[in-house]
């Protein structure tokens, strides 16, 4: 079965650790998917500040079924200390299972296991950002847009209703940062005085070609109805606003590749992620705002404590808040112009 799998592996590109040598000074990084855009981009945050530490990583293709032999493969090889990106939260069960049964650590990052998982076994820890907190901060990126003030809103209220009528963007079905993203920011919105009508969900997965094809879907049937575009994730912002530009929903006068709004016309898009497009895209205009999720600070957080476990050093050295023993949160930051709000 271990041959099956070595092959498995080696057919779809995926980079084994054999050597004892290695095993000594690498620590297997292995990633839900390298196709993501922010778990790329991480990937290189992490690479970039992590000192000594030498990180092999591995691609999980979007498939927990690969992300579990590979897994399986380099714990059977004898590595001990993991840094896991999890396919599919509800099935971090059995690798932990695995884990405990050798003495293994592992440290998750970006998508959280449940609770219940996680109290099963000591040495796992989650590194991440509150699902729920980026939701709020776009809300408050929403409430900024249309003036603060839930009683009277500006002239981004385009039929005067005092409504905001939105369309949302959602990641996977079932995602827990899509789910709670989702519901979070609207609730928020709510329990602030605002008046919200959502006219549709749509499912784009996190991809930004996705995103593209869903928003021409929303524009065909509501058009200037909508009045703010949510989306879970930068890139299915990013995905909105190519449909947007070409469908005329923006227009640079002056054609000089930046929405100048108070002159221009615009659509506001929202993100959350922070990634550099997404920032070069706030910039010039195109996206209104998005919500840092700290991959920088995260990257860092994360090689103190692969650091401190690795060479067996007193956790208490660790400058970072350990919640439950097994948490470390990264709080997000609302990136944006400032506005004459």
């Amino acid at each position: 079965m271990r041959k099956i799998i070595v092959m498995l592996l080696i057919l779809l590109g995926i980079p084994l650790m054999t050597s004892c040598a290695n095993k000594l000074h690498e620590i297997p990084l292995i990633i839900y998917d390298m196709g993501d855009n922010y778990m790329s981009d991480f990937e290189q945050k992490i690479r970039q500040s992590s000192g000594d530490i030498a990180y092999h990583t591995y691609d999980s293709q979007n498939s927990q079924i690969i992300q579990n032999e590979i897994f399986e493969t380099l714990l059977s090889d004898g590595y001990r200390l993991f840094v896991i990106n999890p396919v599919d939260r509800l099935s971090v069960f059995a690798m932990i299972e695995k884990a405990e049964q050798v003495g293994a650590t592992i440290i998750f990052i970006n998508r959280e296991p449940l609770k219940s998982d996680m109290d099963l076994y000591e040495n796992v820890y989650y590194i991440g950002a509150d699902a729920a907190q980026s939701g709020r901060l776009q809300a408050e990126l929403v409430m900024s847009l249309f003036g603060n003030n839930p009683t009277q809103l500006n002239d981004k209220d385009l039929n005067g209703d005092n409504i905001i009528q939105t369309v949302i963007l959602k990641g996977e079905q079932g995602h827990q940062d899509a789910e709670q993203r989702t519901d979070v920011v609207i609730d928020y919105l709510k329990e602030n005085q605002f008046n919200v009508e959502v006219l549709e969900i749509k499912i784009a997965n996190f991809d930004m070609q996705e995103a593209a094809i869903a928003m021409e879907t929303l524009l065909n049937q509501y058009g200037n109805e909508i009045e703010v575009v949510i989306a879970n994730n930068d890139a299915m912002a990013i995905g909105a606003i190519e449909t947007l530009n070409t469908m005329g929903y923006f227009i640079d006068n002056d054609e000089n590749d930046i929405i100048d709004r108070a002159t221009d016309v615009w659509m506001p898009v929202v993100g959350i992620d922070g990634l550099d497009i997404a920032i070069e895209q706030i910039q010039s205009g195109f996206l209104y705002g998005t919500v840092l999720n700290d991959s920088i600070s995260m990257a860092l957080a994360l090689n103190e404590l692969v650091d401190i476990l690795f060479n067996e050093k007193d956790m208490s050295t660790y400058t970072h808040t350990i919640t439950s023993e097994k948490y470390v949160w990264i709080d997000y930051q609302i990136l944006s112009l400032p506005t004459d709000e």
